[in-house]
C-alpha cells in the first residue's frame, strides 16, 4: 500500500477565510479541497480560487454530485479540479459519465460513501472504472458521539478488497490513525482538526509523522 496523503478540507462559508487557511497549510499537505459547504457558498469560483492559490496541488471539488455527471464534471475539471465527489446514491449512469470524463482529463471520481450503500454499489463502480471512494463519518454522526468502530474498519477493508482507495474524514486526528493501518488509504482529511488548531501546521507535521512511522516512504 502506498503512503497515505494529507487533505484540507475547506468548509468555510466564505472564501476569503478559506484562502487563510490555505496560506498557512499549503506547504504542509498533499491535497486541498473545496468543501461543498463552501462551493455551496461560493460556487465555481471557490475551485478557481484554489487552483491559482496552488497551482501544484490535486484541488477536490466535493460538490456530491447526485444527477448531472457530465455536465457537472465537465464544470469542476474546467475550473480546475484534478477530483471531483458523487455521492452514492447517484444512479450509475450519473457515476459511468462523471467517470468518462474525468478520464478524458486525467482526472477522477471519488464516490462519498454516506447514507446507505452496498458492496454491491461499490463493485459496480469499480467495475465502470472509479478508482477512489471517501469513507465518511458526517458531522451530525460525531456530535452525536459516534466513533470508529470495528464495523467501520471491516466496512473499509471490504471496499479495499474491492480494489477501492478510500479517503477517510471524520474528525480525523493523528492519534486515529493507527487503527486505519491495514486500509488501503488514499488520503486522511482533516478540516477542523488544522484550520481550528492553535499552530496548524503543527498539526500537520503531526499528521504526516504518524503516516511516515505506520507507512513508511
Amino acid at each position: 500500500m502506498s503512503r497515505p496523503l494529507l487533505q484540507l478540507a475547506l468548509d468555510h462559508t466564505s472564501l476569503q477565510a478559506a484562502q487563510r487557511d490555505v496560506s498557512l497549510l499549503a506547504d504542509h499537505v498533499d491535497i486541498v479541497e473545496a468543501g461543498t459547504i463552501l462551493c455551496l457558498t461560493e460556487g465555481l469560483s471557490a475551485v478557481r480560487a484554489l487552483r491559482e492559490q496552488c497551482p501544484d496541488k490535486i484541488i477536490v471539488a466535493d460538490w456530491k454530485v447526485a444527477d448531472a455527471g457530465e455536465t457537472l464534471a465537465q464544470q469542476a475539471f474546467d475550473a480546475g479540479a484534478n477530483w471531483m465527489t458523487i455521492i452514492c446514491a447517484a444512479p450509475l449512469a450519473t457515476v459511468e459519465k462523471g467517470h468518462a470524463i474525468a478520464a478524458e482529463r486525467g482526472c477522477e471520481i471519488q464516490m462519498e460513501l454516506f447514507g446507505n450503500w452496498t458492496l454491491d454499489d461499490a463493485r459496480a463502480w469499480h467495475r465502470v472504472g472509479v478508482q477512489q471512494a471517501i469513507y465518511h463519518r458526517g458531522r451530525d454522526a460525531q456530535a452525536s458521539g459516534q466513533q470508529w468502530g470495528e464495523e467501520d474498519l471491516a466496512k473499509m477493508k471490504a471496499l479495499s478488497d474491492i480494489g477501492l482507495q478510500l479517503s477517510i474524514t471524520g474528525g480525523i486526528t493523528p492519534d486515529d490513525l493507527p487503527l486505519f493501518k491495514q486500509i488501503n488509504v488514499k488520503a486522511f482529511i482533516a478540516g477542523r482538526a488544522l484550520a481550528n488548531a492553535a499552530n496548524p501546521p503543527q498539526v500537520a507535521r503531526a499528521f504526516h509523522a504518524q503516516i511516515h512511522d505506520i507507512w513508511g516512504e
